[in-house]
């Protein structure tokens, strides 16, 4: 594995370590002393977070290209050698992206991805899937993995596209993928992706909530394995559905079967599929929105039923706009304040920052780009500031509670080639 794919992995081991990359970490052999305990740690540490069962979540830019790793159920990595579902969201590598025309806007990542190909990230989920196998069997059994995992065309799963603007729905990084990759993708990327007759299988996501579709199993869209779903939330205020989406859900213990297809689709839950106790299908949730989603329309994840409960929230901190004369700015990214407003309502365990790269760039519409840059404790200071006299007259409203208590939240800052394990 190349050096500067994957910097960190981190994980919340009581040592707090941070743990270099997999394959960087020397062998004790060339070591004594306290080099050699240290090394001996950092690699403890690597099989330890691994052997959690527990998703990994990858940056692979500085920007809001992501790799998720979810674990396989028990049953299924019983019948092979692979540990983790491999799901790939917004790809962009390198090379440059440009809407309308490049003189209207062309824009180039400012720092280079860690991973710069396909075949570098397959070979970043190679060594994963090996170390986490080895981890789980033991190096002495007869199975060659390495053998096996080769056989296969592809380790990467499944591609999720949020948006058809090509600094998420690149081509010239999409058309790398094996062409059995199943994409899920927003409805215009839908058509853009099918009209380069690359992929085999291109799934528009359907839009979780509509018509009171609260049930995360229906949006297991074959070929996806029952116990995953994707779907995407969205605003029917935003016709444009700038400011959506993308619910990745999952239950690494559901039974594996495959349920009746509707008409759109999507998997009818079914007593004869689905036969589980009360808690059985609950279901956890990585929910990712590059522009930022208005966070009353989140309230569908805490009202699901089965009941959903966020892991990860992949949201920006910086409030983008397009100004303009005459007229009100149009807004892009909505920022941390919305961030905030949304987190409350989803009370996620992680909080992650995405798409707040500012690019190198050029075009007529870099004129009119205006960025504010907050911090999430900049952001909660100038909000208890605001509150001080209402909270001294009238006590602590409910909201404030959970500001008050928003430290104990896991913010994460993950930058360029890092990763977590999301406990």
């Amino acid at each position: 594995m190349h050096n500067d794919i994957i910097n960190t992995i981190s994980t919340e081991l009581p040592e707090h370590h941070d743990i270099k990359q997999i394959d960087a970490i020397p062998t004790t052999c060339s070591m004594d002393g306290p080099s050699a305990q240290l090394h001996a740690d950092l690699r403890r540490a690597v099989r330890d977070a691994l052997s959690s069962r527990r998703p990994l979540l990858h940056h692979l830019n500085d920007d809001s290209s992501w790799l998720i790793q979810l674990p396989r159920p028990d049953a299924a990595v019983r019948r092979g050698v692979r540990s983790y579902f491999n799901i790939l969201v917004d790809p962009w590598l390198k090379g440059g992206q440009s809407d309308v025309a490049s003189w209207f806007s062309q824009q180039f990542h400012a720092t280079p991805s860690a991973v710069q190909t396909i075949a570098e990230l397959e070979e970043v989920i190679f060594e994963i899937e090996l170390l986490a196998y080895h981890e789980r069997v033991g190096r002495n059994k007869a199975v060659n993995v390495e053998e096996a995992l080769n056989r296969e065309a592809t380790l990467i799963d499944a591609v999720a596209i949020s948006h058809e603007f090509t600094d998420h729905c690149h081509k010239e990084t999409l058309v790398e993928l094996h062409t059995d990759v199943p994409v899920f993708a927003a409805v215009e990327a839908a058509k853009l992706i099918n009209g380069w007759k690359h992929f085999r299988t291109v799934i528009p996501l359907s839009a979780f909530g509509a018509n009171g579709n609260r049930d995360w199993r229906t949006f297991s869209v074959p070929p996806l394995p029952t116990w995953i779903g994707i779907s995407r939330i969205m605003s029917p205020s935003d016709a444009l559905y700038y400011h959506s989406a993308i619910l990745i859900t999952w239950n690494s213990g559901h039974a594996i079967g495959t349920g009746p297809a509707r008409d759109d689709g999507t998997r009818k839950h079914s007593n004869s599929v689905f036969e589980t106790g009360d808690d059985e299908d609950d279901a956890e949730a990585i929910i990712y929105t590059p522009h930022g989603v208005d966070s009353e329309d989140l309230t569908v994840v805490p009202n699901a039923v089965p009941p959903i409960t966020t892991l990860a929230f992949l949201h920006g901190l910086h409030n983008v706009r397009l100004a303009s004369w005459g007229r009100t700015a149009l807004q892009l990214n909505l920022g941390v304040y919305n961030g905030l407003k949304a987190q409350r309502i989803l009370k996620s365990k992680y909080w992650v920052g995405t798409h707040d790269e500012v690019k190198t760039g050029r075009g007529l519409v870099g004129f009119f780009i205006k960025r504010d840059v907050k911090s999430v404790q900049e952001a909660l200071q100038e909000e208890r500031e605001r509150r001080q006299d209402s909270r001294s007259s009238e006590g602590y409203s409910e909201e404030d509670q959970v500001l008050l208590s928003f430290e104990d939240t896991n913010w994460l800052d993950l930058r360029n080639g890092e990763s977590r394990v999301l406990t």
